[in-house]
């Protein structure tokens, strides 16, 4: 028997955006604004990443006066550097950064040359004691050369709401399971990517698993794949039994058990809360990933099981 380390861990489960912006450089509210709408929202914490780039002062915004006994913050940025296979600059997620990060050469969103890549600049982010995640995928026009490159990656955002209400390009499930196949073990993460400037927030999330609601804490359980990613339905366990995956979780109509390739299995039903997913069909892969759908189109997603 095989259980994601989210249901085994200790503690509870804590909600939180870990990609968001403000006025420190494209979005629209200050840093206090957008903490307290997150914290009113129900949000446990929040991650605060604007764009770190030379026109906005390469900011590593200090969120650490809106904690509160429920509610905290962890620092972090979106860092650009570098250019993807399509000329355009890189753009990584860096959660828990510190506030001294040394600044990249990148004075505008146009790649420059001589500065550093953005496998190099994603490696430096862990170094540093960064969560990373290859944000945007689909947006970016990412290829698999390129997501390949970001050796130091912790997740891929399998979902972002920012690029579903703005363009409609919000996946990231096709690089993340290419990646899975040639064997990295990434996690996966929703987020917001939210500006207010349109819709583009409290639209995905991860709920971690930590002893306390704390940076440090957090962060640490981010980095072992301690939590899962949602819309909205909740994940309550996810094990594999024998040949089958069983998920307990929030009212579904439908839960799919995926893996390389073309392995996929869905179980539909109404207002399911627990369903037992064959693996049969998975083609013998060596790792599996969960996705729960409810009545409403909503999603919640799994971390990847590694079988092998």
């Amino acid at each position: 028997m095989t259980r994601l380390s989210a249901f085994t861990a200790p503690g509870r489960f804590w909600r939180g955006n870990l990609h968001t912006h403000s006025t420190r450089s494209d979005g629209v509210l200050p840093p206090e604004e957008v903490c307290r709408r997150y914290r009113d929202e129900g949000y446990d914490f929040l991650a605060l990443t604007d764009h770190f780039i030379g026109s906005y002062g390469y900011p590593i915004v200090d969120t650490t006066s809106f904690r509160t006994n429920r509610f905290t913050t962890i620092l972090g940025a979106e860092l650009h550097s570098g250019a993807m296979a399509n000329g355009e600059l890189w753009h990584i997620l860096a959660v828990g950064l510190p506030p001294d990060f040394a600044p990249s050469d990148s004075p505008t969103f146009l790649p420059k040359p001589g500065q550093e890549t953005g496998a190099e600049i994603a490696a430096r982010a862990v170094a540093a004691g960064a969560f990373v995640a290859i944000a945007h995928p689909q947006w970016s026009g990412l290829t698999l050369a390129d997501a390949r490159a970001i050796e130091a990656a912790h997740a891929v955002e399998i979902y972002n709401h920012g690029c579903a209400t703005g363009c409609d390009r919000p996946d990231g499930a096709a690089i993340a399971d290419l990646l899975l196949t040639e064997g990295r073990r990434l996690s996966l993460i929703a987020t917001d990517d939210a500006h207010f400037s349109e819709p583009d927030h409290f639209g995905g999330w991860v709920m971690v698993k930590a002893e306390e609601n704390e940076p440090e804490a957090l962060l640490a359980a981010l980095k072992r794949g301690d939590f899962y990613s949602s819309q909205g339905p909740e994940l309550r366990d996810v094990v594999v039994e024998g040949d089958r995956v069983v998920v307990e979780c929030s009212a579904a109509v439908s839960v799919v058990a995926m893996g390389h390739g073309t392995g996929a299995k869905a179980v539909h039903g109404h207002s399911m809360t627990r369903a037992a997913v064959p693996l049969a069909r998975l083609n013998d892969s060596p790792w599996l990933r969960v996705a729960v759908i409810d009545a409403a189109g909503k999603r919640a997603w799994s971390n990847p099981i590694w079988l092998r």
